[in-house]
């Protein structure tokens, strides 16, 4: 009895030795889809960029669009938007074409993709993406993929555009401005280094230093020398948020200036007694000016509006109406400390 116990005991062994010698080989992939889509899931960009080089199934699934649009989204949504999106693809085509590379445009890629500004991604990335700490990865990101349009912005190498608010580190004559410029990303400072269109025979600005609070996407498709197409003149009443292209001279690219809608002198200011709404001449009011200053106020046409001004007081263009609480408490963190003249 007692041999034949201690022969049932060593089975015991052996078995838990085995068993354990399974768990010691046991590897990621070995894990339920749930659980392994759940860990790749909580990555950041760097971990789940390297995971990407661990073995051929691992590269397939780290490079998943669905996992690179939430980085993309938690990131650089905010500030890289479809004109920063259409300037990579032209980059890429230019690269591509420079090099003699092929492009391919996969039409099968998932629909996340092309549910982010309807793209598809159609060429090669044409420098080594992921250099973050010295090393080389195994392989370049691949074509039609969200991550290497992240790693793109990530890199630094790649100058997209955005605007700036308060531009020039905050420079007296740009408060409560945003302007277009091309940013670079610096990852060691977590900061952008923004590069201004020149203004008439001035050089092009470059300043350095730029935080993520102070960029945005365009919220327009506009070029900066053009005339923004106002929608919104008819519904302007006082009270109203709104941002309003000016510019210096017409050499100048237009920049977007935050004032409010105002009441017309005559009007008594008194809620179910105002007017203003009706009439032809809408009432800009700039607030962070002196009541003094020659920039405080700007009158423009509602009915039949176009860039009004002179080469004295600069030149006044389109008008886009501010409808969220979001964009307005922005521009009012923005807001100078000191009223200006």
């Amino acid at each position: 009895m007692f041999l034949k116990r201690r022969c049932i005991g060593s089975k015991q062994v052996e078995s838990m030795e085995e068993s354990a010698a399974e768990c010691c080989c046991m590897s990621l992939l070995d894990l339920p889809e749930l659980a392994l889509e759940g860990i790749l899931a909580r990555l950041p960009a760097v971990s789940l960029a390297h995971m990407a080089c661990v073995c051929q199934e691992l590269r397939k699934r780290c490079r998943s669009n669905h996992l690179w649009e939430h980085l993309f989204q938690q990131k650089w949504a905010r500030i890289a938007g479809p004109s920063a999106f259409r300037e990579w693809q032209r980059h890429l085509s230019s690269q591509a074409e420079m090099g003699g590379a092929t492009t391919v445009v996969d039409r099968s890629s998932n629909s996340s993709m092309r549910g982010l500004w309807g793209w598809p991604l159609s060429c090669l990335w044409p420098f080594s993406w992921l250099n973050l700490q010295g090393e080389e990865p195994a392989t370049n990101p691949p074509l039609n993929s969200l991550m290497a349009w992240y790693w793109a912005l990530e890199s630094g190498t790649f100058w997209f555009p955005a605007q700036v608010y308060n531009r020039e580190n905050g420079h007296v004559g740009f408060m409560l401005s945003c302007y277009d410029a091309e940013l670079s990303y610096d990852r060691h400072s977590d900061s952008f280094r923004a590069r201004y269109l020149p203004h008439g025979p001035r050089t092009i600005v470059v300043e350095e230093g730029v935080k993520w609070e102070r960029l945005r996407a365009p919220p327009l498709d506009t070029p900066a020398h053009d005339l923004h197409l106002s929608d919104c003149l008819e519904e302007l009443q006082p009270g109203d948020h709104v941002e309003v292209q000016w510019r210096r001279n017409k050499d100048f690219p237009y920049g977007w200036w935050y004032g409010v809608v105002g009441h017309a002198e005559t009007c008594s200011r008194e809620s179910h007694r105002c007017c203003c709404h009706l009439y032809e001449t809408v009432w800009l009011e700039f607030n962070q000016y002196t009541l003094g200053s020659r920039w405080r106020w700007a009158a423009i046409d509602r009915k039949n509006h176009r860039e009004e001004g002179n080469e004295a007081d600069g030149f006044y263009g389109g008008i886009r109406k501010l409808r969220t609480k979001e964009e307005i408490c922005i521009w009012e963190r923005m807001w100078p400390s000191e009223t200006l003249e």
